[in-house]
């Protein structure tokens, strides 16, 4: 059977194929050590967005970091109700089995979910058409009260502010997991903030004790 792919499809293909002769066959002792098993020291919770890929960002070579990505680059408060908790599921495999040493969160510049927090403007409240994302950025429902109230909820400026705060709300709900808080506690396990800002390409840490986001030089 001959497969015909679609355009988009055919540009991954090609994308596949370049990987193939300059990613993977110069470095086939690596690939083959990577099929052993892996152990990445740190973890980064990343947004879905197309336009922030963690390995891109921080130039790291396969298996140095475990990610996991959805909307916003949220984080979940521990709760063992029933359901499918694939945010937590993950964090416990990297805490857990993994034993990573580091847990960043990394927001982002112009991140629809944030925005879509902000505004509260969701085209349908049922499952598939809006249902799902309203009920997963309500995460942020808390941060966005006192953003709204000083800064409104339009402008980029009220937008960056429920950026920056959906980091620390990500960072504060996972210091409600028990394998983090023992692993914290015991200096086992660190958490970051950090904030990549895509019209710049600056990358920004976040200083807990101030509160602020530094930008790397």
């Amino acid at each position: 059977m001959t497969i015909q792919p679609s355009l988009a499809l055919a540009t991954l293909i090609e994308g596949y194929r370049r990987f193939r002769e300059n990613g993977w066959t110069p470095r086939r002792e690596r690939w083959a050590a990577l099929g052993e098993g892996q152990a990445p020291q740190i973890m980064i919770i990343a947004c879905s967005d197309s336009r922030v890929d963690p390995a891109q960002i921080f130039d790291v070579d396969p298996g140095e970091i475990f990610v996991v990505r959805n909307v916003a680059a949220m984080v979940p408060p521990f709760e063992t109700t029933p359901g499918f908790h694939g945010v937590s599921a993950a964090l416990e495999f990297a805490v857990q089995v993994l034993k990573v040493k580091e847990i960043v969160v990394l927001g982002h510049g112009m991140c629809g979910g944030c925005k879509a927090a902000l505004t509260q403007e969701l085209y349908g409240t049922e499952p598939g058409e809006g249902g799902f994302i309203a009920n997963w950025i309500s995460l942020l429902d808390k941060a966005r009260e006192p953003i709204a109230r000083e800064l409104g909820t339009k402008g980029r400026v009220a937008e960056l502010a429920m950026e920056l705060a959906g980091v620390k709300v990500s960072i504060d709900n996972l210091r409600t997991f028990p394998c983090v808080q023992h692993k914290e506690a015991s200096g086992k396990l660190r958490l970051r903030g950090a904030f990549f800002a895509i019209s710049d390409g600056i990358l920004h840490l976040l200083d807990e004790e101030s509160g602020e986001f530094t930008a790397l030089t």
